[in-house]
């Protein structure tokens, strides 16, 4: 306890630093020095009771002692009161024994029992203890002498020691001191989670490996054990049976089925003749029911005869002929078949020079959500990772957990219309919807229902994105104008023509007030995607005329603007080490640029249409339906190293490399049968949770397992 709570002053003052609070810290520093408790260090606390014994301050240790008791000793039962009472007697012994040994009956001693008189003439065991003052020699009276040995003053102060430090370990603790254990919990539980998923990958290997060699080694039932003498060799059997000998009778193919006991009557061979009584003996006459199965055997063999020469007629061969299959064949028909599960897949082991090298993700489970009914615009997982929320472009929000079961916790209808979503980071119950008729909301997802309504802007209507400050204090919003009415703008002038004009502002959560409105250059300009830092001090967003700027929110102002895209940015990330920021824009590049050197690509990807968009979902009659990106269209693993990004059936997960070897497919998620709009990615330990939302209101839940190398 002694330790974390000495790691726990450390960790406040280190805050008390960090935010200016020097008054707080002076007084924390000055409380500390004169802690009574010592910072629960026993040997401290000890320490400090023999310094005042070795100094003859009789007031000190009294005072003392009864800090202890109002502290630590009446927190105790009853039970444990004798306890206390005994360590204070020798205590006070002590301090006697003291005084006898270094001034040798001097005035301290006698001061001693003129103080304590009132207190401790009525206790039975200083009776005797009176007349200590006037004894010669104290260290030789029988009464007396056992405390002037060395032996019962250590034997004293460890017991002393034990008992405070079982005190100090029983007693309730604080929360911010069980840091300690936590971390040991979570090492541990690491470790559990460790040796279960290699147990969990060596048990699908060992599966794969036997199911392998049941397809290969099909074992068929008793009765067609020797279906294999009905294949392309019984021909060749009966014809050179019937060549060899034409006259004499010999054992047809039908035989193989009988033991040789049962042989049907005929011409035997030349050799010794066994004697009748001897026959007798040996052979025993063939039962009703036995013939009968000979008999069931006979016609099953030749009816299955028959259809081997109709199978041959026609060219082909009998199914159960597996004998008859390649190795290839096999593989062929194993990779015909449709994938049953994805994980199957995942577990799969390639050989890479000669090594074995494992997927990086096991899929362990993939789940739907399905009570939305039009295409889905955003979908997040709030920061604890327990509870989601999709936004339809119906404008119905359903916020929803999954763990342990998939449950719809809270269904927001709104009369206008929504275009963003955003969980709030601290409380993480609250959730900002953004309208397109100029507002944002602030909705409680536990009380159900709106705390506050802010106006934005009329003249910029349409709130295209919300991004919350880590620290949970401050959101900024992106507000735009009207778009330009459908038959206006035509395909062929759709990337010539001015962007939407827009602007970027931010927030008090608390205030619930403006606190201002970010300066766009070149000029105001419509904000599709905004993202934050992990600590909130810089924020990159995304606009419509293809540029990328990234904002000091410390100061307020434009650190860096770059032009990323031809066309509009669609999406924004920063990467795991912040150093770097990724887009993906209208013109199909996934692009990591540099933020230290403004507009150096650092690495540029090609995707295909179906994770940029625009998204196009084909019905009858040559119907189409069109929708532009809104949501986060990439998200990262837990250590940057792959990326989720949207296709036409589900979520693809790819391996980020250098720019030259491209990105690495490495797991498709699949399960939508239409394409996916929107991604998110919530990672926890080693399993991650994968969010794919698809333009027919489905939305796919896959539980993932990291394969650690």
């Amino acid at each position: 306890m002694a330790s974390a709570v000495e790691r726990t002053d450390d960790l406040v003052r280190e805050y008390l630093i960090y935010r200016g609070f020097t008054s707080t810290l002076k007084h924390l520093d000055s409380e500390i020095k004169s802690d009574k408790d010592k910072g629960f260090r026993v040997d401290k606390i000890i320490d400090q009771l023999q310094q005042l014994i070795q100094s003859y301050d009789l007031a000190g240790l009294k005072e003392y002692w009864a800090y202890l008791d109002r502290r630590l000793f009446s927190r105790l039962e009853d039970v444990y009161r004798p306890t206390v009472n005994k360590l204070r007697t020798s205590l006070y012994r002590f301090y006697v024994i003291h005084t006898v040994q270094v001034l040798q009956n001097t005035p301290k001693t006698q001061e001693f029992f003129q103080k304590q008189a009132l207190e401790l003439q009525t206790q039975p065991e200083w009776r005797d203890w009176f007349a200590l003052p006037f004894i010669p020699a104290p260290e030789q009276n029988p009464s007396f002498s056992p405390y002037f040995s060395r032996q019962w003053a250590d034997t004293f102060l460890v017991s002393l020691h034990n008992f405070l430090s079982v005190l100090f370990q029983s007693s309730p603790q604080p929360v911010l001191l069980s840091f300690d254990n936590e971390v040991q919990r979570i090492k541990t539980v690491q470790e559990e989670n460790e040796e279960l998923r290699q147990l969990l990958f060596a048990l699908q290997v060992e599966w794969r490996q036997k199911k392998d060699e049941e397809m290969v080694h099909h074992k068929l039932p008793p009765y067609v054990q020797h279906m294999d003498r009905l294949g392309d060799t019984e021909l060749d059997l009966v014809f050179s049976q019937r060549n060899v000998n034409m006259t004499t009778p010999s054992r047809n193919f039908f035989s193989t089925f009988l033991p040789q006991t049962r042989r049907a009557p005929g011409k035997t061979a030349p050799g010794p003749q066994s004697s009748p009584t001897q026959a007798s003996l040996g052979r025993k006459d063939p039962t009703a029911a036995q013939v009968h199965q000979y008999l069931f055997i006979v016609v099953f063999v030749f009816s299955v005869f028959i259809l081997r020469f109709m199978f041959l007629e026609k060219g082909e061969m009998l199914p159960w002929s597996l004998e008859k299959k390649t190795d290839s064949d096999l593989d062929a028909q194993t990779e015909a078949l449709p994938d049953q599960t994805d994980s199957t897949n995942q577990m799969r082991v390639c050989e890479v020079g000669g090594a074995a090298v494992e997927q990086p993700f096991i899929k362990l489970s993939q789940e739907e959500y399905g009570e939305h009914h039009s295409s889905i615009m955003h979908c997040r997982v709030d920061c604890s990772g327990r509870r989601v929320a999709s936004l339809d472009v119906d404008g119905v929000v359903k916020v929803w957990a999954f763990n342990p079961i998939m449950q719809t916790k809270a269904t927001i209808m709104s009369k206008s219309p929504l275009l963003s979503l955003e969980w709030a980071a601290k409380p993480d119950r609250l959730l900002l919807l953004g309208s397109g008729v100029g507002t944002v909301k602030l909705y409680d997802t536990d009380a159900k229902k709106n705390l506050y309504e802010m106006t934005i802007d009329d003249v910029h209507p349409r709130i295209l994105s919300l991004a919350c400050s880590p620290s949970g204090t401050s959101f900024v919003c992106s507000a735009a104008a009207q778009a330009a009415p459908s038959g206006v703008v035509t395909e062929g002038d759709a990337r010539v023509s001015a962007p939407v004009s827009g602007q970027l502002l931010l927030w008090d959560t608390k205030t619930v007030k403006q606190q201002l409105q970010f300066a766009l250059e070149p000029g105001p300009v419509a904000i599709n995607c905004t993202a934050f830092n992990h600590n909130g001090n810089l924020l990159v967003t995304g606009a419509a005329d293809g540029m990328i700027r990234l904002f000091d929110m410390q100061r307020y102002e434009s650190a860096l603007s770059w032009k990323a895209h031809d066309g509009e940015v669609y999406s924004v990330e920063f990467s795991y080490d912040e150093n770097t920021v990724f887009s993906i824009g209208e013109d199909g590049k996934f692009v990591q640029w540099n933020i230290h050197r403004c507009g150096v690509k650092q690495s540029e990807y090609s995707l295909s249409q179906d994770a940029v968009g625009p998204f196009v979902l084909s019905g009858y009659s040559g119907y189409k339906q069109v929708q532009v990106p809104r949501g986060r269209l990439f998200a990262f693993d837990s250590e940057g190293q792959h990326v989720l990004t949207c296709s036409s059936s589900g979520g693809v997960i790819y391996r980020l490399n250098k720019a030259d070897a491209g990105l690495e497919s490495v797991l498709s998620l699949g399960g939508h049968k239409a394409p996916v709009v929107t991604v998110d990615w919530c990672s926890a330990m080693d399993c991650g949770t994968c969010l794919t939302a698809s333009m027919d209101g489905k939305i796919k839940l896959s539980t993932l397992l990291a394969q650690k190398p």
